[in-house]
């Protein structure tokens, strides 16, 4: 009788043992990324350069990190802040024209610090007649609690001329 009681906490200890190392560990929980709050968060950072690109003070564009390279056509890439609004300064579109820009996706990294946006943009003169369009691609990380730009490149719709 000893033995049986013996035999059955054993038994009853070898199938705990084994239960408990084949348990499924737990993974760490991944955070939730609200896409559509980050591409309207992108969406408000397209609406600000578009406003300040407008306004004519492309010196105020806070839209591009420090160490941003910007791809644009039938040019060499432009690195650094300074040099993009070097660039941009030379290359206003006039007075009388707008460009927008339209957020179309948003692809996430897991923790939200990382951003791909891709999007379009229109540039209009003053009847509100369409001059160019085109998309764009544009990688965002978050810093100091801001989407700043790392990369970007647009390309036109636009035939050469």
């Amino acid at each position: 009788m000893k033995n049986k009681i013996v035999n059955g906490v054993l038994s009853g200890c070898i199938v705990l043992l084994v239960i408990s190392c084949n348990a499924k560990k737990e993974e760490p929980a991944t955070p939730v990324v609200d896409k559509e709050q980050i591409k309207k968060e992108i969406q408000a950072k397209e609406d600000e350069f578009a406003a300040t690109y407008n306004a004519g003070v492309v010196k105020n564009i806070g839209y591009y990190a420090d160490d941003e390279t910007s791809f644009y056509q039938n040019r060499a890439p432009l690195v650094g802040k300074e040099a993009i609004i070097e660039f941009l300064k030379s290359d206003a579109i006039s007075n009388s024209n707008t460009i927008s820009f339209k957020t179309n996706e948003v692809f996430a990294s897991n923790d939200g610090n990382q951003v791909v946006e891709i999007g379009s943009f229109k540039v209009v003169d003053s009847a509100n007649t369409v001059i160019n369009t085109g998309n764009y691609m544009s990688l965002f990380e978050k810093r100091n609690g801001k989407y700043m730009s790392l990369r970007d490149m647009s390309a036109s719709d636009m035939p050469n001329k």
